[in-house]
């Protein structure tokens, strides 16, 4: 799981819809890994604006990730610091993967295994019913 992703992850318990404590997950245990792909400066470009810089703060320092700026980079990336910090987070974005461990909701403590890489999101009965589980 790219850490990229986790930034567009909240907890799937009803409950937590309308809790802040429901973003971002926060990981354990997890086993990294990094993977290299190519360099792409503008789909990092594009992708920052949508991204929630303290949640990406927060995820990387909770992985020993501590490099991080303090605020979210602002183009236009022309001198060589600013395409330096884009180059770090296209490592810690995109190449660096979680394989093992579990994301925890802040709110009501869920666990959600990462197991190979994939996150399970599926739930308990008992925590994913919807509006027409009554229907039936």
């Amino acid at each position: 799981m790219k850490l990229l992703t986790v930034n567009f992850l909240t907890c799937a318990v009803k409950s937590c819809k309308s809790s802040a404590a429901a973003f971002p997950l926060h990981f354990q245990d997890a086993e990294v890994e990094r993977r290299e792909t190519t360099y792409n400066p503008t789909f990092l470009q594009n992708i920052l604006p949508r991204l929630d810089w303290s949640a990406i703060a927060t995820t990387a320092a909770e992985l020993g990730f501590t490099d991080l700026p303090t605020t979210k980079p602002e183009g236009p990336y022309e001198t060589e610091e600013e395409q330096k910090t884009i180059r770090d987070l296209h490592t810690l974005l995109l190449e660096t993967e979680v394989m093992e461990g579990k994301m925890v909701c802040g709110n009501c403590g869920h666990e959600y295994k990462i197991k190979e890489g994939i996150a399970n999101f599926l739930l308990p009965n008992h925590l994913g019913e919807s509006q027409f589980s009554s229907m039936l």
